[in-house]
């Protein structure tokens, strides 16, 4: 990974998580020296599968340090809505809507379908629903200011990975 692609990595963490710098600095430490990471936080990763350096792994590590710090959900591709809902509600950076978040609980849309029409919904607040593709069966969710969602998406790909809003068009 460049330096560009280094600072990149170093901006999406500190956009998803501006008041915990400890996210921005796991990511950027599993850039900087993979074996390292890899020994340091082999309990996790293991339940992950991952045991090797690879071209991913610092996003993981980002996926990882956002879910610590109460800021990203990870759900299942057959996951209920109304568990999304909640997961989503728990998230620090969660509007405060509690009738958006008791409709969306309501919902018995499949699952990507139900992200797209909760992305959109969650545009009316002002916050973005984004996923941080970590090339898996999951759903790596992200809560950010929707004016910021562009900024997200090319960031990440600056990065060398991909980050994409969910419902920017009505579903």
């Amino acid at each position: 990974m460049t330096a560009p692609a280094r600072d990149a990595l170093v901006a999406v963490a500190t956009l998803l998580a501006p008041d915990a710098p400890e996210v921005a600095a796991r990511a950027a430490a599993a850039h900087d020296d993979q074996d390292a990471y890899l020994r340091e936080h082999a309990d996790r990763l293991d339940d992950r599968g991952i045991d090797e350096p690879f071209p991913l792994l610092p996003w993981v590590a980002l996926v990882d340090a956002l879910t610590d710090h109460g800021l990203l959900a990870e759900v299942d591709w057959k996951e209920a809505p109304d568990e999304i809902a909640g997961q989503l509600r728990a998230l620090r950076s969660a509007p405060r809507a509690d009738e958006l978040w008791t409709s969306l609980g309501e919902s018995e849309l499949p699952t990507y379908e139900f992200l797209e029409a909760a992305g959109y919904r969650l545009t009316d607040t002002g916050t973005a629903l984004a996923v941080l593709d970590i090339e898996s069966d999951c759903y790596p969710l992200v809560l950010l200011p929707a004016a910021r969602a562009g900024d997200l998406v090319a960031l990440a790909e600056t990065a060398g990975f991909t980050a994409a809003p969910l419902g920017t068009v009505e579903t």
